[in-house]
């Protein structure tokens, strides 16, 4: 039953002390979902209310089948944001038509993560580079943060994609409705310099309460300012999507967008947080695909939309001393209580609150410390995160995932067929061998190379072992003997055997001879059941390249040893 329901495990030895520290956590973060999921189901383009349903079963589903302790599931911005961008291509935001696919995009996607999980496919996480997520992230920061300007300035900008869009707010700047602007710009501050004054207080929530009561006193609907006005009370009513609505072959894009960024968000956010708690409990990747995939399937009964775990809410669940999922538990009754007692009371609330509350979250996307790390050491990193930014911004944001798994999958393919490998030579007056480049005492012998190889030799980077195998004899008039030190080659296929069986012959026909040294045992099985062994030359083949080096047999015989009888 553990394998099956996570949850519990983290029950057992459950006491007093913790029951406590997990109604506070729960407590806290469901005060949070309340103002967080009306503005993300804003920014899906569904009334705000949704918000609040997303939040219900999407985390009670998860509590009991994913594997983290600590995350909080519900609705987030940049998910909200791609369904926003793939939907409101094909239907009017806001209709009946655009809500019935909303939460039908909702089952097929849990649909999907589920299959992913019950087939252990979570490998498929490994994927994704942190630099191409890291540039999609920042990307969806900035398409979020633009999207938000027309509730903060009361402008709907009339634009085809998002750089006409801002240059629309810069030429219409005059027609900002100041009563809005001016609310807006309190909220920013107060929310972002009160979280750093006062960390320990919920300041989305306090804006909510302070904004909807002053909206209610000084009547904000008389100055124009929009407000969110009247939302459904009561619990969500079953009810069965309309698939039927759907045009899946032009949706698919975003379907699996959704499917595999909300996988990737739960599991990475997951990880984070269960680093500080290591020794405790794991995190399972296709426990978290099951957990997330079979809460949105659940949660498109009750008119939820895709969700996934929020990086904020989660932080905070862990840092108020969450121990286990019955802390995600207490938020959802906190939710339930607000949609069953308190939804009149959001009337009054003026929507500029809920953009300038998205307005801020979104600027905790943007990691600047790492990025200036990525630039400083790692170009490569550096590149993708740039590419990963330009092509979600250009492409859109439904493709710019598809974008960043092409990237990643491209550097590792670049990497794989380029490896690194070293020139080596004898460290003088010691037996020690070393790169040429890095080491000045390495000795280099005009009549020998000798080449480590760093990778596995396999179809994809042979042709470089040829390459660098060429380039050594052409710099090397006298060169008589080659000398691979297999060391850090783990495993080889048959490309990468049949390759070296060419360069033997090459090598034979210009007169050098073929020499191997440090093969790990694998390898040396593959080498002797293929018969590559001896076209190499049992006397050719060494324990160490220091033996390589002599001009006269003294192996051991231990590079003979093989489990191949």
């Amino acid at each position: 039953m553990e394998n099956l329901f996570p949850f519990i495990s983290s029950m057992k030895s459950y006491d007093r002390a913790k029951l406590t520290k997990d109604l506070a956590a729960g407590l806290v973060v469901g005060v949070m979902l309340i103002p967080q999921g009306m503005a993300y189901a804003m920014i899906a383009g569904l009334p705000p209310v949704f918000g609040l349903y997303a939040a219900i079963f999407p985390s009670l589903i998860y509590t009991f089948l994913g594997s983290s302790r600590h995350v909080s599931v519900g609705p987030v911005a940049m998910d909200s944001l791609i369904l926003f961008a793939g939907i409101s291509a094909v239907a009017a935001v806001g209709s009946d038509q655009y809500i019935a696919m909303a939460v039908a995009i909702t089952t097929i996607v849990g649909l999907i993560q589920l299959t992913m999980g019950l087939l252990r496919m979570g490998f498929l996480a490994n994927f994704l580079s942190k630099p191409v997520i890291l540039g999609f992230t920042f990307a969806a920061a900035v398409l979020i943060s633009i999207k938000q300007i027309k509730y903060l300035i009361k402008v709907e900008a009339d634009a085809s994609n998002i750089f006409r869009e801002l240059a629309f707010y810069f030429t219409h700047f005059h027609e900002i409705h100041l009563s809005t602007f001016l609310l807006s710009v309190v909220s920013i501050v107060v929310l972002f310099f009160g979280k750093k004054i006062f960390p320990r207080i919920p300041m989305s929530l306090l804006v909510v309460l302070l904004g909807t009561l002053s909206s209610f006193l000084f009547d904000f609907e008389q100055l124009g300012i929009e407000l969110v006005g009247g939302m459904p009370s009561g619990f969500p009513v079953f009810d069965i999507p309309d698939w039927e609505v759907l045009p899946v072959r032009q949706l698919l894009p975003l379907i699996f967008t959704l499917a595999l960024m909300g996988f990737v968000e739960v599991y990475s956010i997951g990880q984070r947080l269960q680093s500080k708690h290591k020794g405790e409990y794991e995190i399972d990747p296709n426990r978290e695909l099951i957990g997330i995939g079979a809460g949105n399937i659940v949660g498109s009964f009750f008119k939820s939309f895709p969700t996934t775990a929020g990086f904020s809410r989660s932080a905070v669940n862990e840092a108020s001393g969450a121990q286990t999922g019955l802390a995600a538990l207490v938020s959802v009754l906190v939710v339930i209580m607000t949609l069953l007692f308190l939804m009149p009371a959001f009337y009054y609330l003026p929507q500029a609150l809920l953009g300038a509350i998205i307005f801020v979250a979104i600027l905790g996307l943007i990691d600047y410390r790492l990025t200036k790390k990525l630039w400083k050491n790692d170009k490569y990193d550096f590149a993708m995160l740039l590419s990963s930014f330009a092509g979600t911004l250009i492409l859109g944001i439904e493709w710019g995932i598809g974008v960043g798994i092409l990237l990643s999958l491209v550097v590792l393919i670049y990497k794989t067929s380029t490896p690194h490998m070293a020139v080596l030579g004898r460290i003088e007056g010691t037996s020690y061998f070393r790169n040429l480049n890095r080491y000045d005492t390495a000795i280099d012998d005009p009549k020998v190379s000798i080449l480590r190889f760093d990778a596995r030799l396999f179809f994809a980077n042979i042709g470089s072992l040829k390459s660098k195998m060429d380039e050594l004899v052409s710099i090397k008039p006298q060169l008589e003997k080659i000398i691979l030190d297999a060391q850090s080659i783990s495993d080889i296929d048959s490309s990468g055997m049949e390759g070296l069986e060419d360069l033997i012959s090459i090598l034979k026909d210009n007169q050098i001879t073929f020499h191997m040294a440090n093969i790990i045992g694998p390898v040396r099985d593959k080498l002797f059941i293929s018969g590559l062994a001896d076209k190499i030359g049992l006397e050719n083949i060494h324990d160490s390249i220091a033996d390589a080096l002599m001009d006269h047999t003294t192996n051991t015989k231990l590079a003979y040893q093989t489990n191949i009888k």
